[in-house]
């Protein structure tokens, strides 16, 4: 009878420590996963999709379109898409959070929606009965979202497997309040230049440049909206180098900017 005890107490604690490692292997990859640019997790999130049938065509790595035909254009250009500000001078952007998230996940993703608060505005407030416009944030194949308000339900989406950071979470509602990528700005061949032949052939138009409306606010390499030198590289070379001067950093950021933080008060007049 001792034997048969000290067997299975010899086997619990061993069951212990293989938890306890694995916690610890965990918690290592996610410290790791936390020094990473917004730009590099997005990346790295969105590079095997295998999309539902129901979810939309992808551009810039991370905007939804409706259709492939639209992916040379900004969906923004052509219709009004800022939310609506109200008579007390906030901009209330409901939201609806799906249930697929722990409550650990949640808190994160609240966390970057309460951010834009105490620097703006923008009020991301939860869902209510009669809401005709809002964010259903739900965990999909990858990060994405459309660019500016689209009318009814639209998808943010922040899968559970590598979006679930505060920076993501902030490009990715950016995005839904009107915003490009920092390096599809009008003039952004007066900071950065494409190099094309080092860009995955498909995915070229992704650093089309749009007609953006910058504000009179300066380029950001530390834009949270920049992405990284080598983005989208087919052979291990930078795709985008810094003009004139190649030596400056870009695409790291792991937070809005106060650039980013700037232009939401410009746009929506805060």
């Amino acid at each position: 009878m001792f034997v048969f005890r000290f067997s299975w107490a010899v086997l619990a604690l061993l069951l212990v420590s293989v938890w306890a490692e694995e916690l610890t292997e965990n918690a290592v990859v996610e410290d790791q996963s936390e020094e990473l640019s917004v730009s590099q997790l997005l990346e790295r999130a969105n590079r095997n999709r295998n999309p539902e049938i129901d979810e939309p065509f992808l551009i810039g790595g991370d905007i939804a379109v409706k259709s492939e035909a639209e992916k040379n254009a900004d969906p923004c250009t052509s219709r009004g898409c800022l939310w609506r500000k109200w008579t007390d001078g906030k901009v209330y952007v409901p939201y609806y959070i799906t249930n697929q998230y722990s409550s650990r996940e949640r808190s994160i993703i609240e966390r970057g929606l309460e951010s834009f608060s105490s620097v703006s505005c923008i009020r991301f407030r939860p869902y209510q009965n009669g809401d005709s416009e809002y964010l259903s944030i739900e965990s999909r194949d990858g990060c994405y979202s459309y660019v500016g308000r689209q009318g009814g339900a639209q998808t943010v989406s922040l899968a559970r497997s590598g979006c679930l950071y505060h920076g993501t979470v902030q490009h990715e509602l950016l995005h839904a309040l009107g915003f490009n990528h920092e390096q599809t700005r009008s003039d952004r061949d007066n900071h950065i230049r494409v190099l094309l032949q080092n860009v995955q052939s498909d995915m070229r138009y992704n650093f089309d440049k749009i007609a953006t409306l910058n504000q009179g606010t300066p380029y950001d390499y530390n834009s949270v909206m920049q992405y990284e030198r080598y983005a989208f590289s087919m052979n291990g070379q930078p795709t985008m180098v810094p003009y004139p001067n190649s030596n400056v950093s870009f695409g790291k950021a792991t937070q809005m900017s106060q650039n980013d933080i700037t232009r939401i008060n410009k746009l929506y007049q805060c």
